[in-house]
């Protein structure tokens, strides 16, 4: 049986990687700047493989709208070329035999709105998430409660702990959501 220690440890590591994943995630949402996040993740069919852009070729960004990808393999440029275009992000790669160009284009106002409701979205997205994890782990303490495994004062003391967590979790997302925000709508 677990204890309020692992219940605490265990709430704030899952609200932690709930907050890392919106900031993933974020990372990949196209601002009207280069940026190798952008495009790292992309899934490229390599030997049969899928595999993560950032593993078969080296990405940079030499001018604030371009992007360079450099490949390792020559021969997987095609393959490169047909993953970004497939991964729908609004961007089309320029081959010129060696390495991969991507220009990012200017962000018309609309689009800039678009991607402002999908930040929110994920944002709302990790708030369910992070507030999930309280439920289940005051659910949990208030069992080891009744269980005779904790007492009313480490009952409420633990929960009042959660509380915390959840609140520190939650800022973070705002002050993240906030900065994606600032930064997609700076022309």
């Amino acid at each position: 049986m677990e204890s309020i220690d692992d219940v605490l440890l265990e709430s704030d590591d899952k609200m932690t990687k709930a907050v890392e994943f919106l900031h993933k995630e974020l990372g990949g949402l196209r601002t009207g700047k280069a940026s190798p996040s952008l495009v790292e993740n992309v899934q490229v069919e390599y030997y049969g493989t899928a595999t993560r852009l950032r593993e078969i070729a080296n990405i940079s960004t030499p001018e604030a709208r371009l992007i360079v990808i450099n490949p390792y393999d020559p021969t997987s440029l095609g393959a490169i070329e047909k993953a970004i275009l497939a991964a729908n992000i609004g961007i089309t790669p320029m081959s010129d035999g060696r390495i991969i160009r991507v220009p990012i284009p200017e962000l018309s106002e609309e689009r800039r709105r678009e991607l402002v409701k999908v930040a929110k979205k994920l944002a709302e997205e990790s708030r369910v998430a992070i507030r999930n994890v309280r439920r289940d782990a005051n659910e949990a303490i208030k069992v080891l409660n009744k269980g005779g495994k904790a007492t009313d004062d480490e009952k409420n003391a633990s929960m009042d702990e959660i509380q915390k967590y959840t609140d520190v979790h939650i800022k973070k997302i705002d002050d993240m959501l906030a900065a994606k925000e600032k930064d997609v709508m700076v022309v």
